[in-house]
């Protein structure tokens, strides 16, 4: 590089360097940003008694070993027995078998005990009647959607009241479901021959409804018998729908379905994002959890149960042991709120699998204990028979929706009033 060049070069970078100094004096310094405030959650020392160890077991079901994860259940302080529980009166509790019809057994229940305490007595209502029927319309709904609606056996608490509504209702010893000679209810042939019919009719684009509908209930007369039109109550003939209306006299639009989720804003209405809501019921009532619980406890402390919707595939749940807790090693009590429910239910490790009815509530030790009512087979191996204690922590986490009269919850609808206006 030749001496001039490099003269030049050098006055070109002092230049620049003066000019930019002076350009960046009028420039106002941005300040740097303000400190994050950050939510400190302070855990107190007495919070966890004991730690639950996840561990290993086998159990054997219909001839087959499966492993899988539970805790040790004998470190769980619980109530000793169904006695110790402020009980609302329900019917004994019985088992649904080898079907996926838990939603109608826990809300017949749940009606059964409505009946008593509307003061109309002890009735055993037929859960195979609503059943019947609700099969019936899962196929009309799939013919009509073409395919596109969800088909299975479960179902919500709401579609026992829909089904009342359109067909009726009838005592347990005018329809049991079960052909001569058969005890126990087993629909898996039933509903495997169901969906393969439907199956064919979406493969072939068969969408006659009227013709498909007749042979869903050829289906289902051949498995379940065929349900009356007309039974006699203490001499009288009547239909299914004049058994309701004249001597149920069940106030079946005075039912409320709640649920606790952040996808939907709360005190509104909308639909429960799940399979079994598989007509996209939107009569949800959306609180926020604090509430949702409260209210369960205050409608059993009141006298009135309910039927309740939820998961109960977890590791902390055990029909052998009649028991549901949270294990420490799931999550704290502590940080159970809205946000660590609803993570579950959007990645699906809360799931809607199962109805029960709630029946009873006590104090142990310092934590809330639900009696509940379950038709499921694994509390009627359990030591209290058809009987689960589900712990608070249970509860508030894993219980997803309820239904109960609206006379138990007055002050919750009328924030949804007051919202409306």
């Amino acid at each position: 590089m030749n001496k001039k060049l490099y003269q030049l070069l050098l006055v070109s970078l002092v230049v620049f360097s003066i000019l930019w100094s002076f350009s960046c004096q009028g420039q106002k310094q941005e300040a740097p940003p303000a400190a994050v405030q950050k939510t400190v959650l302070q855990i107190s020392e007495q919070e966890v008694q004991t730690l639950d160890e996840a561990i290993y077991k086998t159990r054997e079901f219909n001839g087959r070993k499966r492993e899988y994860l539970t805790i040790d259940f004998s470190t769980v302080s619980h109530p000793a027995a169904v006695t110790d529980f402020q009980q609302v009166f329900h019917l004994p509790p019985v088992k649904q078998h080898r079907t996926g019809t838990c939603w109608c057994f826990a809300t017949t229940s749940f009606l059964e005990s409505e009946l008593k305490r509307l003061g109309h007595g002890e009735i055993k209502l037929s859960e195979m009647y609503t059943v019947y029927w609700q099969y019936v319309e899962k196929a009309r709904r799939f013919i009509q959607e073409k395919g596109k609606s969800a088909l299975g056996e479960g179902s919500e608490a709401n579609a026992v009241t829909t089904m009342m509504k359109q067909y009726g209702a009838v005592p347990a010893s005018a329809y049991t479901g079960l052909l001569p000679g058969q005890t126990e209810h087993d629909h898996s042939k039933l509903f495997a021959e169901i969906r393969n019919y439907l199956d064919f009719c979406q493969k072939n684009e068969y969408w006659d409804e009227e013709k498909a509908l007749a042979y869903v209930q050829i289906i289902l007369n051949k498995y379940l018998g065929e349900p009356p039109t007309t039974i006699e109550v203490n001499g009288q003939k009547m239909t299914p729908k004049e058994y309701l209306d004249n001597v149920l006299q069940l106030p079946l639009d005075d039912y409320v379905c709640f649920m606790s989720f952040k996808y939907l804003p709360f005190y509104t209405k909308g639909e429960y994002k799940a399979p079994d809501n598989w007509w996209h019921s939107q009569d949800y009532y959306n609180v926020p959890l604090d509430e949702f619980y409260q209210a369960l406890v205050n409608s059993l402390e009141k006298g009135y149960s309910l039927s309740l919707g939820g998961d109960v595939s977890e590791p902390g749940i055990s029909g052998e042991e009649g028991l549901a807790i949270i294990p420490t090693f799931d999550i704290l009590p502590s940080l159970i709120n809205q946000d660590s429910r609803e993570f579950r239910f959007y990645n699906r490790t809360s799931t809607d699998d199962h109805a029960i009815h709630a029946v009873g509530l006590t104090q142990h030790d310092d934590r809330t204990w639900f009696l509940i009512k379950d038709s499921g087979g694994g509390a009627h191996r359990g030591p209290f028979k058809g009987y689960e204690m589900f712990r608070d922590d249970f509860v508030k986490l894993k219980m997803l929706t309820f239904m109960v009269h609206k006379d138990a919850v007055p002050d919750l609808l009328a924030k949804f009033e007051a919202k409306a206006k």
